[in-house]
């Protein structure tokens, strides 16, 4: 294993930070469960809605599944070492819905849930400080079977599956974010179908929203009822959206689209409401029914942190008949009612995702939730770049990448010094992983991670990471 530790491969920090974070600011990395963890019918775990899908043909790149992926379940000792080596002071991961309840519902597999025992008996005695992400897309498959997130059962199944978690491991852990994402389980997983479990229904993608959403809530209510000292919050991923001209026509089209990609979840969590525009525009798709009296008192049962993930910019225009339909996540039936809005591309650099590099947009995306929603301490729980990376006489330098972290950074440490209450930076992610559909084509990690061998190699961006956590800064150039 390389020494990650190890000075950074570029200069850059040398002459000591010029912008200074605040002493307490939280630096860590990201990873999710069925991303890395591998082991898939070890240890009593049973299917998750993503080991039925990436098992069905045509769904993921090459048929790659997360079978065995990082391998962590086995290698965990030494992955925590290597965060301690980087300096993480926080490792934000998920648990295993299916590992620990492989049902959905009944009992705790002790054999599973003794897994996260150890992660945080070994990240507590590295100093490493435990972030808990509930539920981050690996629905137990028995779950989908009774109807999965459109299904309002779901929701209090979610609820039950967080309590018996808190009461496990609570004790150990300080913060819990219940839900990573809720847009891309409900639009991609039930509208465009990308995401497992691959169904293809605007109005289905709806109610899981709605559903998602009541779980959230349910979930703070039981984890608070087994830990009260618990930091609660969800992980949203948020967008700037931007008109691609002056005309009224696209500012309606970027009002559409943020709506959906955004206010969708914001206003219900942090307002206790759903936008009077969205519901409109959703008229079309379905009449809101399966929303309840006392659903929104729930949902938005207060919180004591939002996380925010944030990649890229959304730039819409107005439709124009017969254009063609976008890739991905672009994809029409993520975008239920507002279908025919464009995507536009402006020729800036992208990354490996196609996705454009905006890092104003995140300084746009926090100044906006804190000045529209919330006081609330603000993280941003995910933040990185898939680029292309080679392993070259053991090493993996990857210029693109760093450049990406530190632009990021930078836009952080500029929200702060607008007022935004940021506590805290989760660099996406800690090693190259199964990338969902994408399986293993796309590499986000700091580190590498040779899939035959499972050798892990500090990539250039984690070691110029490591330094930026020594030195709590980074240059203002």
């Amino acid at each position: 294993m390389s020494n990650p530790a190890s000075p950074p491969a570029v200069g850059v920090l040398d002459a000591g930070p010029a912008l200074t974070f605040p002493p307490d600011f939280l630096w860590g990395a990201a990873t999710a469960a069925y991303q890395i963890e591998g082991a898939a019918t070890e240890g009593g775990r049973a299917p998750s809605i993503w080991d039925i899908f990436s098992h069905t043909e045509g769904r993921t790149v090459a048929g790659h599944t997360g079978d065995v992926a990082c391998d962590h379940y086995h290698r965990m000792p030494d992955d925590v070492r290597l965060m301690a080596d980087l300096g993480l002071r926080s490792y934000r991961f998920s648990v295993s819905w299916p590992r620990v309840q492989p049902g959905g519902t009944g009992g705790v597999n002790q054999e599973g849930m003794d897994f996260y025992r150890r992660l945080i008996d070994e990240l507590l005695g590295h100093g490493i400080e435990p972030w808990l992400t509930l539920y981050h897309w690996d629905l137990p498959q028995p779950l989908e079977d009774a109807g999965g997130w459109p299904a309002r059962d779901t929701a209090a199944r979610f609820a039950e599956y967080s309590h018996l978690v808190a009461e496990a491991l609570g004790d150990r852990v300080k913060y819990f974010t219940t839900l990573n994402e809720p847009w891309c389980s409900a639009f991609l997983g039930y509208g465009s179908g990308v995401h497992a479990p691959g169904r293809r229904d605007g109005a289905d993608a709806v109610r899981a929203g709605h559903h998602l959403m009541l779980g959230h809530g349910l979930a703070v209510q039981a984890v608070r009822a087994a830990r009260p000292e618990a930091q609660l919050g969800i992980t949203v991923n948020l967008y700037p959206v931007t008109p691609a001209s002056g005309s009224a026509a696209d500012a309606d089209a970027a009002r559409r689209i943020d709506a959906l990609a955004n206010r969708f979840f914001l206003d219900p969590v942090l307002r206790g409401a759903y936008p009077a525009d969205l519901v409109a525009d959703l008229r079309q798709v379905t009449d809101m029914g399966h929303v309840r009296d006392g659903d929104l008192a729930t949902i938005s049962t207060p919180l004591d942190m939002v996380g925010v993930n944030y990649y890229s910019r959304h730039v819409v225009a107005a439709p124009v008949e017969g254009a063609e339909p976008e890739p991905y996540w672009r994809a029409p039936s993520c975008w239920p009612g507002s279908e025919d809005v464009r995507f536009v591309t402006r020729g800036v650099p992208v990354t490996d995702m196609d996705w454009e590099i905006d890092a104003p947009g995140l300084v746009e995306t926090l100044e906006r939730v804190h000045r529209e929603y919330t006081d609330l301490p603000l993280y941003v729980t995910e933040n990185g770049s898939a680029f292309v990376d080679e392993l070259v006489d053991g090493r993996v330098d990857d210029p693109d990448r760093l450049a990406y972290f530190a632009a990021h950074l930078r836009a952080a440490h500029a929200a702060i010094e607008a007022g935004v209450p940021l506590k805290g930076y989760f660099a996406w992610s800690l090693l190259d992983n199964f990338e969902w559909a994408w399986g293993y084509t796309k590499r986000f990690g700091m580190v590498y991670v040779d899939y035959d061998s499972q050798a892990r190699i500090a990539k250039s961006s984690a070691r110029w990471y490591a330094d930026v956590i020594r030195r709590n800064g980074l240059p203002a150039q």
